[in-house]
């Protein structure tokens, strides 16, 4: 598996180049994107990926100079939990 981070969307795939997971952000306005889905599959489901796969969006997104609006129910949980990353919200 190997996982790669795109402008705005942040994916793990599987050895045969399969897509396993991810999170996509795309822009919505000017300096502003929208966390609007996440998913993994039922392979990985249950091992802290969608957590991991958000919080490399985090990074993603806060190393570009963008705000987030989490409108995916599991990202918006994901910050509820982490504080921290607040700062990145729009």
């Amino acid at each position: 598996m190997y996982c790669m981070a795109e402008r705005d969307a942040v994916r793990i795939y599987g050895t045969d180049g399969a897509m396993l997971a991810e999170v996509t952000f795309p822009e919505v306005e000017r300096g502003v994107v929208e966390i609007d889905h996440t998913f993994v599959d039922e392979s990985l489901r249950g091992q802290g990926v969608a957590g991991e796969l958000l919080a490399r969006a985090a990074s993603v997104i806060s190393a570009s100079g963008m705000l987030a609006r989490p409108t995916c129910s599991y990202a918006v949980t994901w910050f509820e939990r982490h504080p921290e990353r607040a700062v990145i919200l729009a």
